[in-house]
């Protein structure tokens, strides 16, 4: 446990000494179980090795609360000035290191050299619709026009289908498919793309299998012959390296001299990969932390017509940042894709004419605020669900299912239901067939994707599959409660028979009195933050609450102080609080003292910055 320096040895012991009742030893961390939290977790502070966070302290000169949180993140020595200073020209990898890229990159030229039909076969998320733009984007600058497919979720589903591929081939004369963000699983539409005479390149990140598609060429970091070096790529990733691959065979070759064509600069796309990488969670370390640390630099100077004008709809102020990009344009590029037309973004992404930006921009924000109103109904009907039956809350994993849900929202309405409750969720919407498409999504410690692809190995799914933390599947009604079972077991032995237990990981304990702008400076200094590197978590030890308001619909503020020390007040918020337990405890706890944890950041306005304390949840002290 991290205790800055402006918590006295003595008040840290008594918080632990609140805290916790016992220590329960798990790989590479301690569980410290609390008289529960308001909202029922045990809070898991990071076990830091104090030697490897001073050496560390003394050799680059950061702070020892930095230091401490490089240590929890795990970050190699010899690494931290990459860590710490991101750079493309250090950790930008030969694209070449990825198997079949030489293969793929010289069919791609091979086929601008031949003014051959190209397609790009895109998934309708963030990382499809940016990796498809990307093409879209460097063809066009080298003076090709390319056809772009996004297929319908409702009516096409995920990956590659034959009834496409064959209207590319046939009717547009495609003869070079590139798919990217997907493919990897698509056996069967390939098999009959390359009976009709398509050559198709497979562009993805997902998981293979030992057995592959029939492709020219498959670049893929988590293929099952890779070494995984890469496997943390996000598709956007993939495509950008493949771009690179490309231009500079295009080089080589004389082929920009030749045809007098100015070679295109590729980093001014990088706030395009940036987007995807954030926005697919993957974690942020190695060359994405490089990606996106360049890519917020690149769309600070607002190049890219539709971002930026995104970006005016979406009301962004200030520096950008991966909140930004994960939570205010990334919903909306992805909105054509959950409740409307799914090429949306990636047209939005690619296009130079403002009257077209603007109008893409403003559909999309359309409908963002439709796809939140579908999923409010869809995420109230599941919790009267999930609260009828209040036996299957301590479950291995909760299912909830209804009757033609709109696919497009239930894994965000799975997202939220697993934050809601700290267990593993499957949501899933049967059609009148009875056939189930559903989402899923997990916690730390259970592998659902593996739970999901073991069903499908049995029978139990017409198709599935996923990763640690998310997954998805289409199950037939009559298979439903089997599957169930099988899950719930599966999860079970996973955890060895110990029960789930609720927690939030945090990296330090600090008085209220500490939490200043230089030390929020030195926290940032980490950024960007994302998966495998999280914003720093903090408990606010014994504060008291000196007022509280409702602002919005349903986020409390509130003005907190440190009950020991006679200092300024902080600003406080809770998002989402109303109707909930901590929410109930903040506006009930006026002059007591709480023991708070969330997140330290800076709220700059008007020329002036102050502190700010985003509240996750709460301990009464």
């Amino acid at each position: 446990m991290t205790l800055n320096n402006s918590l006295s040895p003595n008040v840290a012991t008594q918080i632990k000494d609140k805290l916790t009742t016992k220590t329960v030893q798990k790989p590479s961390q301690h569980v410290l179980e609390v008289d529960k939290s308001v909202s029922g977790k045990s809070w898991l502070f990071s076990d830091v090795d104090a030697r490897k966070s001073l050496m560390i302290s003394q050799k680059y000169n950061l702070s020892e609360l930095l230091s401490s949180l490089i240590v929890s993140r795990k970050v190699d020595f010899s690494d931290i000035s990459n860590f710490l200073e991101p750079s493309l020209k250090k950790q930008l990898p030969d694209p070449y290191r990825l198997k079949d890229m030489e293969k793929a990159v010289k069919r791609i030229v091979a086929a601008i050299e031949n003014n051959e039909k190209i397609a790009i076969f895109g998934d309708y998320d963030v990382d499809g619709a940016t990796s498809s733009a990307l093409f879209k984007l460097f063809f066009k600058s080298i003076g090709k026009d390319i056809v772009t497919y996004i297929p319908d979720r409702m009516k096409e589903g995920y990956g590659p289908n034959s009834d496409a591929l064959l209207k590319l081939k046939n009717e547009q004369e495609i003869s070079l498919l590139i798919t990217v963000d997907c493919g990897i699983t698509s056996f069967k539409p390939l098999k009959i793309a390359k009976d009709a005479g398509l050559d198709v390149i497979i562009l993805d990140h997902h998981v293979g299998e030992v057995n592959e598609p029939d492709a020219v060429a498959i670049v893929n970091p988590n293929r099952f012959c890779e070494s995984g070096e890469f496997g943390y790529l996000a598709a956007v990733g993939v495509v950008f390296l493949t771009i690179i691959a490309i231009n500079r065979l295009l080089r080589q070759k004389n082929w920009y001299k030749n045809h007098n064509i100015t070679e295109p600069k590729l980093l001014r796309w990088l706030d395009i990969v940036a987007l995807g990488t954030v926005c697919d969670v993957v974690p942020l370390r190695g060359v994405n932390r490089a990606f996106v640390s360049q890519g917020l630099k690149i769309m600070a100077m607002q190049q890219n017509l539709g971002l930026r004008t995104m970006s005016e709809v979406a009301s962004i102020e200030g520096e950008f940042n991966t909140f930004h990009l994960g939570f205010l344009l990334g919903p909306r590029i992805n909105a054509g894709g959950r409740v409307g037309e799914s090429s949306t973004g990636v047209n939005l992404l690619a296009t130079d004419n403002i009257y077209e930006a603007k109008e893409l921009a403003h559909r999309l924000n359309f409908l963002n605020q439709e796809r939140r109103e579908i999923e409010k109904s869809i995420l109230e009907q599941a919790i009267e669900q999930i609260e009828t039956n209040k036996e299957n809350l301590d479950d291995w994993c909760l299912f909830v299912e209804g009757k033609n849900w709109h696919i497009g929202v239930i894994g965000i309405v799975a997202s939220r239901l697993k934050e809601k409750y700290s267990r593993p969720v499957c949501v899933v919407s049967f059609d009148d067939m009875g056939e189930g498409k559903a989402s899923a999504r997990s916690v730390r410690g259970v592998d659902l994707g593996a739970a999901i692809i073991s069903a499908r190995q049995k029978k139990l799914l017409v198709a599935g599959g996923g990763h640690k933390m998310a997954a998805g599947f289409t199950v037939m009604h009559d298979s439903f409660l089997e599957f169930k079972k099988y899950v719930r077991a599966h999860i079970k032995k996973q955890c060895g028979g110990k029960a789930i237990i609720p927690s939030l990981k945090l990296d330090a304990i600090i008085s209220a009195s500490a939490a200043n702008i230089e030390l929020i400076k030195d926290i940032e200094k980490l950024a960007p933050f994302g998966t495998d590197n999280p914003e720093p978590k903090i408990a606010l030890a014994n504060v008291k609450i000196i007022s509280t308001k409702i602002v919005g619909e349903n986020h409390i503020q509130c003005l907190l102080k440190d009950s020991a020390v006679n200092h300024s007040a902080i600003r406080a918020i809770a998002f989402r609080a109303i109707d909930t337990k901590l929410g109930e405890l903040l506006l009930n706890s006026q002059n007591k003292v709480l023991h708070l944890a969330g997140n330290l950041n800076i709220n700059r306005w008007g020329g002036n910055e102050y502190v700010n304390f985003q509240i996750i949840d709460a301990v009464i002290a």
